[in-house]
């Protein structure tokens, strides 16, 4: 089904001719090695695409969330559902883009749109995930700047990136859920920052990582807006890392879907194909209606987030839609391979902890549904 206008068939275009060069195996390989994909990074970077939402005037293509959906979409479903892609380009590009000085964004936003510089995301702690409110990460003032004390959990891809973007609640005592919150750039490499590897099953090029903060002193210049409105700052990021999961998702469903269809067009049993059953084709049938359903869901969030409308609705069902059928296509492709599906040589089974990723975060299933029982049903809250 096609969703695009004529700019976005050719973005998608452009884009599929690079992922096209490097593909899934390359993406597996790498991370199986514990590698990264610096090239193809560097590629979409001189190319325009990884700051194709971006103002013009910071080095960006001046276009919404809605052409960098493609973008990552398309790199998905050539295999490669690159999760930096999210983090740095989208939720701390925009968070900078929406609230930092003048001075930060014209420091940060061209490299960024470059891909010549990334920045991590620093809000889940051990005790404090889906709950920004028990962030207990503190911010005590020292001067004209913070310190910095805590730790932060399942923190991705801070091996490769120059700096944090840490969200942090104020040192004053308070009561419980009442210190207000604020946003800082920190660099990995400042003192007392020591980050530690999480070993997962996810083959991903993106390392997740506890951060420690011991005594981190940090400068004025590091406050992103104003210190105590970090919560309303750091919405600028949660919607578009929910659409552009969403668009990871959607185009790991492609994948799949994708690689199915055309074995069972092919793999025959008694001088038939497969896919001629109604056993393997109605539940593919089924699968790729659920994942385009989604692509809808993700399309019309994005939009609402480009036209600054409330897309907070939009974007949770978009991520639920999204990575229920990502799952459900991915899994039936590889019941479609048979034996086959679990090989390694098919680049099916790998991406399964990947997309099963997508459905706990960054938002999980079950807040998604408090959010729309609550707000859209007006339901009493359950929290």
């Amino acid at each position: 089904m096609n969703i695009d206008t004529d700019e976005h068939r050719l973005l998608r275009q452009s884009v599929g001719k690079i992922a096209e060069r490097y593909g899934h195996a390359y993406f597996a390989d790498r991370a199986r090695a514990g590698g990264r994909v610096d090239e193809l990074w560097a590629e979409l970077g001189e190319a325009g695409f990884l700051g194709v939402h971006l103002p013009e005037e910071y080095g960006g293509g001046g276009g919404g969330l809605r052409e960098y959906g493609v973008v990552l979409e398309e790199l998905a479903a050539h295999g490669m559902p690159l999760l930096m892609g999210v983090i740095s380009p989208a939720i701390t590009a925009s968070i900078v883009w929406r609230h930092g000085s003048e001075e930060m964004k014209r420091d940060w936003l061209p490299g960024m749109a470059a891909g010549t510089r990334k920045m991590a995301f620093a809000l889940t702690e051990p005790d404090a995930g889906t709950n920004s409110h028990a962030v207990t990460t503190t911010a005590q003032r020292d001067g004209d700047g913070w310190r910095l004390t805590g730790a932060k959990y399942y923190i991705s891809g801070v091996d490769e990136s120059e700096a944090l973007l840490v969200v942090a609640r104020d040192g004053e005592e308070r009561p419980p859920g009442r210190s207000p919150l604020s946003l800082f750039v920190v660099p990995v490499d400042a003192p007392g920052l020591r980050a530690q590897q999480i070993v997962t099953e996810l083959v991903v090029p993106e390392k997740q990582y506890t951060v420690f903060f011991d005594d981190v002193r940090i400068g004025p210049e590091s406050l992103i807006g104003e210190a105590g409105r970090g919560l309303r700052q750091v919405f600028a990021g949660l919607n578009p890392e929910r659409i552009l999961a969403a668009s990871l998702s959607n185009g790991i469903g492609r994948y799949a879907l994708d690689k199915a269809a055309r074995y069972a067009r092919e793999r025959q049993v008694w001088s038939t194909p497969i896919g001629a059953h109604q056993g393997v084709s109605h539940p593919l049938a089924e699968a790729y209606i659920a994942v385009e359903l989604a692509r809808l869901a993700t399309a019309r969030a994005a939009e609402l987030y480009d036209c600054g409308e409330d897309a907070a609705e939009a974007a949770n069902i978009a991520k639920f839609a999204a990575a229920d059928a990502s799952l459900k296509a991915l899994d039936q492709a590889i019941q479609t391979h048979g034996g086959n599906g679990l090989s390694r040589e098919y680049g099916l089974a790998d991406l399964w902890f990947a997309a099963r990723l997508l459905r706990t975060a960054p938002v999980s299933r079950e807040m998604v549904l408090n959010y729309v029982a609550q707000h859209s049903l007006q339901l009493p809250p359950s929290y």
